[in-house]
């Protein structure tokens, strides 16, 4: 059973620490997503290598259960929203990436949805209690919204937040860099030379 004061982590860790080509993509991971940790990423790739192990285990499964099993893994990938075929295969669950596991939770849905400008910003909506899903407080970035309350997904009526006029969710408008115009000291250094040619 296990002490109930140590729970087991959910999650697995590299095998290896010191992998330059994964730090660095875990750095883009990081950035692209607003993430706080690397514990993050590996939470949501433990997910799925745990839907790529079920499809491993079912390939070479004979037998009503296996079709049973097969039918419930599918069910639940599609209500998730990691398949869009309407007949799903195994190589299908196979094919999942991390950033089809990035893409489905709460963080990234709502700035999908124009609710937040940044990754960072809806994060922080997320976690000061401003979203919403289905009617209900959610205060977890990394929760993942099946199909049927993706539309739900909305700013609490009780926030200021919830005006699209509120200075923290109009688009920022960048202005457009001007030509940089060319020094003084750029002529200067230009007859320094040709004095300098003339001694």
């Amino acid at each position: 059973m296990g002490d109930p004061h140590q729970p087991r982590k959910k999650y697995d860790t590299p095998m290896h620490p010191w992998q330059r080509a994964r730090i660095e993509k875990e750095r883009v991971f990081i950035y692209t997503y607003g993430l706080k940790n690397k514990k993050e990423i590996w939470k949501m790739d433990s997910k799925r290598k745990s839907f790529a192990d079920q499809a491993k285990r079912l390939i070479a499964a004979t037998g009503t259960q296996a079709e049973i099993e097969r039918q419930l893994l599918f069910k639940r990938l599609t209500r998730l929203g990691f398949l869009t075929n309407p007949s799903p295969q195994l190589d299908d669950v196979l094919s999942l990436t991390l950033e089809d596991v990035m893409n489905r939770r709460l963080q990234s849905l709502v700035v999908k949805k124009g609710l937040a400008r940044t990754m960072k910003q809806a994060r922080q909506f997320i976690t000061h209690q401003h979203v919403t899903v289905d009617g209900k407080g959610v205060t977890t970035p990394s929760y993942i919204v099946p199909i049927t309350q993706e539309e739900s997904i909305s700013i609490i009526n009780t926030s200021t937040l919830s005006s699209i006029e509120h200075p923290e969710r109009v688009p920022i408008q960048r202005k457009a860099k001007k030509p940089r115009p060319q020094r003084r000291d750029e002529g200067r250094g230009g007859r320094r030379q040709q004095r300098g040619g003339r001694q």
